[in-house]
Order: C-alpha cells, then sequence, then structure tokens
C-alpha cells in the first residue's frame, strides 16, 4: 500500500496496487502480449431512484467509458484519448519549451489507436466489487516514436511506456452516492531523468449538450459562468446543461507533500469533434531531476442536477478540500 502523507487539509491517499502475476512479469520484462484481462466491469448506486452505472472496457484498457444516471450518458468516449481517464508528462530532460504531448503517458491509449477496439496501454488488473473498483495499468504514450503534435516531434522511444497507472473509484463516497471518489497513483521508474512533471490527475470528455460551464468560486461559494476558455482557472468546476438538470462536477482534495502548488481546473469547448472538456492538473518542476517516483492524488466527482452539485462541491470547500 502506497501512502502519501498530507498534513493540514491534505489527507492521506492509499493506493493499492493489484497484485497479479503480470504486473510481476511486466517488472520483470517479460512478454505479457499472450495475458488476456477483460476490462469490461460495471459498478452501480442508486441516486434519486434510478441506477448510476460506470462502465469500464477492454478496448480503452479499464479506463471509464460509461457513467450513466436517469439515462443520461455523462462520457463522451469516441477515441482512446476521451472517456473519464488520467494521463501525465514529463519533460524527458529536454531544454525545448514544454508541450505535453512529446512525452505523454496516457491511462487509456495513444492518438494511433483512434476509434479502433485496441488500446496500446496495457491492463495489468482490474477488481470490482458493488461499489468499488481497482485498476492498474500500463500506459501508452499518447504519441509514437516520430509521431509528431502540432509539429513538435515525440520524445519517447517505445510506443507502451514503463509509467504505471493505480486507480480505485468508489461510489457513494462521503456517505452520499452522488459523490464519486477517485484515488490516483501514478508510478514511475526512479532511474528516468525529468525536471518537471504534469498530472492531468483526472479529466472528464463528455457530450456536448453540456455546454454551460461554472466555477464554484473558493471565495464565497457562489456559482459563476465561466466563458469558453480554453484554459484553466484556480476554482473547481461545474459543467452543466442549459436546464440544470443534469450535471458533473469535480473539485481535488488531496495531493502529495511534494508538490505545493493548487490544482488548476481546466475547461475546453471543441466544436468540431462535437465534445467538451474539463480537467484537475498539478505541475511540479524540481531541478536537477525529480527525486519522486511516484504521486498519489484524490478527486470528487459529483453528479446530479447543477443546484445539488454546487451544494455539495461548496460543502467540500468549507470542509477544506481544495487540493492545498
Amino acid at each position: 500500500m502506497w501512502l502519501c502523507r498530507c498534513p493540514g487539509t491534505r489527507i492521506g491517499l492509499p493506493v493499492v496496487a493489484l497484485c497479479i502475476g503480470v504486473l510481476v512479469s511486466i517488472a520483470k520484462g517479460q512478454n505479457s502480449d499472450t495475458v488476456s484481462i477483460d476490462g469490461n466491469k460495471s459498478i452501480s448506486i442508486q441516486v434519486d431512484g434510478y441506477p448510476l452505472i460506470i462502465t469500464t472496457t477492454s478496448r480503452l484498457a479499464g479506463a471509464v467509458h460509461s457513467i450513466r444516471w436517469r439515462d443520461k450518458e455523462f462520457i463522451d468516449s469516441a477515441d482512446h484519448g476521451r472517456q473519464l481517464q488520467s494521463a501525465c508528462s514529463f519533460d524527458a530532460m529536454s531544454d525545448e519549451p514544454f508541450w505535453a504531448e512529446r512525452y505523454n503517458p496516457t491511462e487509456a491509449g495513444s492518438r494511433h489507436d483512434g476509434a479502433g477496439n485496441r488500446s496500446t496501454s496495457r491492463l495489468l488488473g482490474i477488481e470490482a466489487t458493488e461499489k468499488v473498483l481497482r485498476t492498474s495499468t500500463q500506459m501508452a504514450f499518447w504519441l509514437r516514436p516520430g509521431e509528431r503534435s502540432e509539429g513538435r516531434l515525440a520524445l519517447n522511444a517505445t510506443s507502451l511506456s514503463d509509467h504505471l497507472l493505480h486507480k480505485r473509484i468508489e461510489l457513494g463516497a462521503h456517505g452520499d452516492p452522488h459523490i464519486i471518489r477517485v484515488d490516483n497513483t501514478f508510478e514511475w521508474p526512479q532511474n528516468q531523468s525529468h525536471r518537471y512533471g504534469q498530472f492531468e490527475v483526472l479529466t472528464g470528455y463528455m457530450p456536448s449538450e453540456f455546454s454551460d460551464f461554472w466555477r464554484v468560486s473558493s471565495q464565497d461559494g457562489n456559482l459563476v459562468r465561466l466563458d469558453d476558455g480554453p484554459g484553466e482557472q484556480a476554482d473547481p468546476v461545474i459543467f452543466s446543461t442549459p436546464q440544470g438538470d443534469f450535471a458533473m462536477g469535480a473539485i481535488a482534495i488531496g495531493h502529495p507533500d511534494w508538490i505545493e502548488a493548487k490544482p488548476g481546473y481546466g475547461r475546453f469547448r471543441f466544436r468540431a469533434e462535437d465534445v467538451v472538456k474539463w480537467n484537475v492538473v498539478f505541475r511540479h518542476r524540481q531541478v536537477p531531476r525529480l527525486s519522486e517516483p511516484r504521486a498519489s492524488f484524490r478527486v470528487l466527482v459529483v453528479i446530479g442536477d447543477r443546484a445539488l452539485v454546487h451544494r455539495l462541491l461548496v460543502k467540500e470547500l468549507q470542509a477544506g478540500g481544495s487540493g492545498k
């Protein structure tokens, strides 16, 4: 069990890596291509008389493909870069301006995977009980060697990274069925050399009908409309339908001691792709190199109507859940 010790408003973040033979074989450098793990799982909880169902798939190496409630789909899962998932980026000691996709381990798979039925990422283990889902994933690089993003060449030399993501998703957190708790641990080889790390702890790609962007003011708790940006700001975000009858919000409530920065909450509208996105991001720079081999984070995702999501996020803010 890995524990992030977080004083003050920070909290302990235990994330259990699944102890399975596949993980052991990869650690020894053995070929695990012949091992297939079924990533098609679901967990559910009753929320206001309707089931809230989270579904993962083998296609996405166990990443969250769907969140449904009251017959409404909250996740857009068109390719391998959307979903409700996690990713990280590092500078690989490059002296060129940082560009996240150049060295970008991604939970659900690579850009090359497109809308296909297979992921370059490897699901190492998955376990689902009624309300809790655990996964361990060896993440693919978003770019394959030799590919470019906006003209910038990939820094990775392989398609599959040696970065691991251990995730625990719990429904009905804090005694409320509307709250989903997501605990993530990113793990990377200690002998790798990076000066800068960026952790997209959680991102949610949502159907474009969730067209209203809001922030919950950390100063007074008021709900304030956000413009399209794109980009980040410092307050928890809510995406809702125009009528406010369906909404999803997110707030970071824990991160490692060695990351002092507050989270950034991003919002993006991709009109051509007909999708919207929110994310929770932490960044850390350490010279001459990062010395930590792992980082654990906790995010709460809240689902309901806009008024209820707002009320619950205010409650978390008042309890100190700002990610500090």
